[in-house]
This record gives C-alpha cells, structure tokens and sequence, in this order.
C-alpha cells in the first residue's frame, strides 16, 4: 500500500518491484488481484496519471505510447487510453517548440533539422512535425 500511496502503479510495476521484496509470485498475483478488485490497483487509472504527467512535460503521443508499453500495459489499453485524453498534439508541438526555440521560425535547413530531431525525440508524429517546420508546404 506504501507504493501505490506515493503514485499510480502498472500492475507489471507494482508486480516487479514486490518481486524484489517477497520471493512468492502466487503471493504477489493474489496481492494485486485483492488491489485490483477493491480499486487500488488499476493500469486504466495509471496510464491516464502518466499521459497527464507526460503532456504536461511537453511529451508527444508517440513517446508516451512507447513508455506506457515499457512500463507494462497492452498496446491497446495504451493506445485507448491516448486516444481518450483528446488532446490537440499540435498546439502542443507549438508550446513545446516555442519552450525550446523560442517564437520565431526556424530559417536555416540546419536550424530546421535539429528541430525536427528534438520534437522527433519528444515524440510527435512526422506529419505533425512537418507542418510546423514547414507551414506553407
């Protein structure tokens, strides 16, 4: 209970890091059976914690999905879980962008790459990415 007070675990987290501490995995799996049933436990609620703590760090959906796989859930309750939050991922490309680069357009192909690269790396997607480089095209 300590561990799912301080944050929202996965189910495969909470599992691996009582792994460490109690050597029983019939345990274990009736430990997180007994948290899910009373709802202390549910990857549904940690992957909308982590979508929302992801967004607010300027992350894009692609980057998340990937760490939400990491960390444990199914390809679709992460992609499920993406979709619902409806965000508008290219005001957030913008915000994210401006963070970084400040307001005025990138004019250099250089300058343009490594903005690429950095909103590639924080995860967008290349259609998004694209648009913002290169608005007119």
């Amino acid at each position: 209970m300590r561990l799912l007070a301080c944050r929202e675990h996965s189910r495969s987290e909470l599992r691996r890091k009582l792994m460490c501490r109690v050597q029983n995995p019939e345990l274990i799996e009736t430990v997180l059976n007994t948290l899910e049933a009373r709802n202390a436990l549910s990857d549904q609620r940690f992957a909308e914690a982590y979508i929302d703590s992801r967004v607010g760090r300027g992350f894009g959906p692609l980057r998340i999905q990937a760490e939400l796989l990491e960390k444990g859930l199914n390809t679709e309750l992460a992609a499920r879980c993406l979709d619902a939050r409806d965000f508008r991922w290219e005001r957030l490309l913008q915000q994210t962008a401006a963070r970084r680069f400040g307001p005025k357009p990138a004019r250099e192909r250089r300058e343009q790459a490594s903005r690429a690269r950095f909103l590639e790396y924080r995860g967008f997607a290349p259609a998004h990415i694209r648009r913002y480089i290169w608005p007119n095209e």
